[in-house]
């Protein structure tokens, strides 16, 4: 395992180089957006090379495109190891989704079936990534919007494939919330049913509340609910690397670290807690 995370971090998004060049801020760490780092050159690897000097550098990808029939790219594997060993990444990320097939990219996250058979396939391409990245994969779990009648509950299938692919697990807290919105189910359920043990990473990020359906767009502050969410977790799986995500209306640097007060406070808080 390179170097693993600690404490707090934040996206690292175009708008914030020159803020993170210039001063250094309150930030344990920083995750950038995998593929927008691939191409050689340019201005995202001038700046992180710079950046990276001062704050270890966690990788999340959008493309593995691991739940998909089509052969995994091993291209885009390698691509993806070659940054990682260039900047010593603590963590490699992606989706537990597919994103296309039949070589189309869809530009979007698309959801399984929580079934064995899933499970197996889907283990096993992970396994396979592992091997071509040299490392053990981290995945996230999705929003999701529509509630399919399938033998697993979401937990029990994310559960299950990191037990089978031996992965660990980006917990979004703020996902867990807009699904059990979407789908009536009880978020506590959701957290209990995952094993602890593999929980590497939280992220939080906003959602826009449009009252029947919950969309996961990070664009807004994390609301209430999924601070009360985080506040949960932080008591179930202790300590654990946290991050927050702002895709869109990005606001301010100081804005965000001031949101992250928030989550070390609540982490804090909950140690405390736990230890009286």
């Amino acid at each position: 395992m390179n170097n693993p995370l600690s404490g707090f971090g934040l996206g690292l998004r175009p708008e914030h180089y020159q803020d993170f060049i210039h001063a250094r801020q309150r930030v344990e760490w920083l995750e950038i957006l995998t593929d927008n780092y691939l191409v050689p050159g340019g201005k995202p690897l001038h700046f992180l090379e710079k950046i990276r000097r001062d704050y270890p550098v966690a990788m999340h990808g959008v493309a593995m495109n691991l739940g998909s029939t089509d052969p995994l790219d091993r291209h885009y594997l390698q691509a993806v190891r070659q940054l990682a060993e260039q900047f010593d990444a603590a963590v490699v990320s992606d989706h537990l989704c597919w994103t296309g097939v039949q070589g189309q990219y869809l530009h979007d996250l698309l959801p399984l079936p929580y079934t064995e058979e899933a499970v197996r396939h889907v283990a096993g391409r992970i396994r396979q990534a592992q091997d071509i990245l040299g490392r053990r994969l981290v995945i996230e779990n999705l929003s999701a919007y529509l509630e399919a009648d399938t033998p697993m509950t979401e937990w029990e299938f994310l559960a299950a494939i990191a037990d089978e692919a031996d992965c660990d697990l980006l917990v979004d807290i703020n996902n867990i919330y807009v699904s059990s919105r979407n789908q009536g189910f009880e978020p506590m359920d959701y957290l209990h049913g995952l094993p602890a043990a593999r929980v590497r990473q939280f992220h939080l990020a906003g959602h826009t509340d449009h009252g029947v359906i919950c969309i996961d767009t990070h664009d807004q502050p994390v609301c209430d609910a999924v601070w009360a969410l985080y506040t949960r977790a932080c008591a179930l799986f202790g300590p654990v690397p946290t991050m927050i995500e702002r895709d869109d209306h990005i606001p301010p640097l100081v804005d965000l670290v001031t949101e992250l007060e928030r989550a070390r406070a609540i982490s804090r808080e909950v140690a405390h807690a736990c230890a009286a």
